[in-house]
């Protein structure tokens, strides 16, 4: 027979050099050992990459989470992970509480710049550890302004009385706490506010996550605060009395209030407790003729 032309297929029947063929085996043999490795290197480059990619995802998630619940309340950033929008809810008794800072503009004006965000930023952290500590609700600061609700998560199963009162004294507390705050720093600081109990409505908007509040009840607030004394707390008669058990009162009068007209008013002075305090004015008592000192304030 011929010799095989070339490309022509290798014949069967054709003896088989052990030799050659061991040394065909070893080199398919380190081939695929060599892709093997090839791939072994991409597999673990890839298992690096996706591990890197994992860290990097729950570093921005966390971070994201940090950046939602510094604006948000956790109930509300939970919400808004389930996925659940819009947020909108109704609360029918939550105590509102507004303070402001008294001269706050000509405060801004004699300060340098850093200093006055140095001390304002104290200010407001001391806020809002009492606020956490009360488990009164934060909504924002606008300004020099600071707006709390108390009452917005009551406990399961609580009864509506019981959780209203729970969120009057709490707020009230809270605004006592942000009175302490304040005299801490001494002048030229000083606050006034004003706390109201009602129905509000409450959501999320815009697109950086804006928790807010609206209705009369934080109108009020707001009034009762503008029309309020320094170092001074001025509640709605409603509030009053839910606090005339635990709390010393001082009936202000009729006071007019833009939009309400005339309503009757009270200064809560500081809790029953608190063996500082003297000459306590019950509701629908005559004002006591003894004069003490509260918080720099007079009372009669």
């Amino acid at each position: 027979m011929s010799e095989s032309e070339p490309g022509a297929a290798a014949d069967p029947s054709a003896p088989v050099d052990p030799h050659k063929e061991v040394i065909r085996l070893g080199r398919r043999v380190e081939r695929l050992e060599r892709t093997l490795r090839q791939l072994e290197d991409i597999r673990d480059t890839n298992a690096r990459l996706l591990d890197r990619l994992r860290d990097e995802l729950d570093a921005e998630r966390n971070r994201s989470m940090e950046l939602l619940l510094s604006v948000l309340p956790p109930r509300i950033v939970d919400r808004l992970s389930a996925g659940e929008h819009p947020i909108a809810d109704r609360h029918e008794r939550v105590a509102v509480v507004l303070g402001d800072l008294v001269g706050f503009t000509s405060i801004a004006a004699r300060l340098p710049a850093a200093e006055l965000v140095d001390r304002l930023g104290a200010l407001f952290a001391a806020f809002d550890a009492a606020a956490e500590r009360l488990g009164v609700d934060k909504i924002k600061t606008v300004g020099d302004a600071y707006l709390a609700v108390a009452g917005l998560a009551p406990a399961d199963g609580e009864e509506p009385d019981a959780a209203a009162h729970a969120a009057v004294h709490a707020a009230a507390d809270l605004a006592f706490a942000m009175v302490d705050a304040v005299a801490e720093f001494g002048p030229p600081w000083r606050v006034r506010i004003g706390l109201a109990v009602g129905p509000i409505a409450a959501g999320v908007i815009g697109t950086r996550y804006a928790y807010d509040v609206w209705g009369d009840t934080v109108n009020l607030a707001s009034r009762l605060e503008q029309s309020s004394e320094a170092g001074r707390i001025h509640v709605h008669e409603d509030v009053a009395e839910m606090l005339a058990a635990e709390f010393i009162t001082e009936p202000r009068g009729s006071v007019w209030l833009k939009g309400m007209g005339e309503v009757q008013t009270w200064f809560l002075l500081g809790r029953r407790s608190d063996p500082g305090l003297h000459g306590p004015t019950e509701i629908g008592a005559a004002p006591a003729t003894a004069t003490a000192t509260l918080r720099g304030s007079p009372v009669r």
